[in-house]
């Protein structure tokens, strides 16, 4: 794969009481696990990160697919949930489910740029076949 960006981001402390800190500065959080985890709460956390991250990506990628079409997508959003579970086995596994939301275009349209979103966005490519993901239109 040819690199087009790296993002350099580093961790000390992990997931109970860390940190994380990019290497241009631009995220500098403590990690902590949520209350719903047994834990103090009030902090990041793997999961609301990588939420972030894929909801941004997805909704990227939407308005890339509608600017190539040429359709007059507006108001978009993505709600990324990831839900945190236990794997059968041992360990754990993640799932996700985003909500996406657009105006400007009718209901066929709107699952057409759905579509192909899921399928140029980099989360939902590393995603595939590794992690449920379901799509649902607001």
């Amino acid at each position: 794969m040819k690199t087009l960006y790296e993002a350099v981001v580093t961790s000390q402390g992990g997931r109970a009481a860390g940190h994380v800190r990019s290497s241009d500065g631009l995220i500098d959080l403590k990690i902590a696990h949520p209350k719903e985890l047994g834990g103090p709460g009030g902090a990041a956390n793997p999961e609301l990160l990588f939420a972030a991250g894929y909801s941004a990506c997805f909704e990227s990628a939407l308005l890339h697919v509608a600017r190539l079409g040429k359709i007059p997508v507006t108001n978009t959003k993505v709600v990324a949930h990831i839900a945190l579970g236990p794997k059968e086995g041992g360990g754990y596994m993640l799932a996700a489910r985003l909500q996406v939301g657009m105006e400007g275009v009718d209901q066929a349209t709107k699952q057409a740029l759905l579509e192909k979103a899921h399928q140029v966005c980099p989360y939902s490519n590393a995603t595939r076949g590794n992690i449920d993901v379901q799509l649902e239109l607001l």
